[in-house]
């Protein structure tokens, strides 16, 4: 109704204006940038926060902006996983770039072919057509364990420098840098996604799929095309899982590691990319700390953390940082003006 109400240029303005860079993002990525020298020692569990982050971008792309809950996403993990493995492990692509791109790609093909049957029926269906999807992938591949090792996971991958030049360490660093590297590559082209018009369209799905029907927009269409993409960045976080470990295991089909990626999701926040990012590096150091502080019941205090964000809300969350949101709003200039002021009102 509001943008109904607005001029075309008025309309371009707004729309132009939310792809504008703000104050704290540009500061997020320098400090995620900064920590490749600022913390050496910690680059193997960065390594595993920029490959989960990735991972929890690409469910909230479906989740955050299309509306559609999944609980089996690991299939996509694990189906990339395992593409950019046995690549390496039979050489048939050895530069880990290439083969992160083809294993998106394979990844990008199931979750085309899947995405008919998750778009059929009511949530329900879909949560259990997903869950189903993994399943039956992690059959296959304990099924086929003359190609993919069964139980005992994909040994003997071995990977090649990157780019030919960067030779994966047992620090982790060139292999940290490789992931944050391609995690903010893809973040600016699902940045760009779902500020484009095309990302407008899914939001207005996610609300009242009946309404955008009835304006023209095809739903059905929508929804495959951001399922597909999701289902690529998702083979993209196990090709890097599996590049950086040289291994790929069953493990990456299981429930558990999609459970644990709406977790990570619950605790940062849906629909603005940044929540899987920022959920990531609670959910890894929280585990990291509370591991070693009392290995048994880790999962008790995550648990108690959802009862906090459940119980406090996160729009009162929001709020105690509403005085540096406004301070970083003052300092950017190119945030658009209010409706109805002039450059000479100015």
């Amino acid at each position: 109704m509001l943008l109904a109400r607005l001029s075309q240029e008025e309309v371009t303005g707004r729309l132009v204006g939310r792809a504008h860079w703000h104050p704290l993002e540009v500061l997020f990525w320098v400090a995620a940038f900064a920590t490749i020298w600022l913390f050496p020692s910690k680059h193997l569990i960065l390594t595993e926060i920029a490959w989960l982050a990735l991972f929890a971008l690409s469910l909230d792309l479906i989740l955050g902006y299309a509306g559609i809950v999944s609980l089996g996403h690991a299939a996509f993990f694990g189906f990339g996983a395992y593409t950019a493995a046995l690549l390496a492990k039979h050489e048939i692509i050895n530069e880990p770039v290439i083969a992160l791109v083809v294993a998106g790609l394979a990844a990008s093909a199931l979750g085309f072919v899947t995405s008919f049957l998750v778009l059929r029926g009511t949530d329900l269906t879909r949560i259990m057509v997903t869950l189903g999807v993994a399943f039956v992938l992690r059959e296959i591949a304990n099924q086929n364990g003359w190609l993919t090792g069964g139980a005992d996971g994909l040994q003997g991958v071995t990977m090649k420098p990157i780019l030919g030049q960067f030779r994966f360490d047992m620090f982790g660093h060139n292999g940290y840098v490789y992931c944050l590297v391609v995690l903010f590559v893809l973040f600016l082209l699902a940045r760009r996604i779902v500020n484009s018009p095309f990302g407008l369209s899914l939001q207005s799905i996610r609300n009242n799929p009946l309404r955008a029907s009835a304006i023209g927009i095809n739903v059905n269409a929508r929804l495959i095309a951001i399922y597909t993409i999701a289902a690529g960045y998702a083979g993209i976080a196990g090709a890097l899982l599996a590049q950086t470990q040289a291994f790929a295991s069953l493990a990456y089909f299981d429930f558990e590691r999609s459970a644990d990626l709406l977790l990570v999701l619950v605790i940062g926040g849906t629909g603005y990319l940044y929540g899987g990012i920022i959920g990531a590096v609670v959910f890894k150091f929280m585990h990291d700390y509370l591991a070693v502080l009392t290995p048994q019941y880790w999962p008790f205090w995550i648990g108690l953390l959802l009862v906090v964000l459940v119980m406090v809300g996160r729009e009162r969350i929001t709020g105690w940082t509403a005085p540096f949101r406004r301070m970083a709003d003052r300092l950017d200039w190119r945030r658009l003006r209010p409706r109805g002021e002039t450059t000479e009102g100015r």
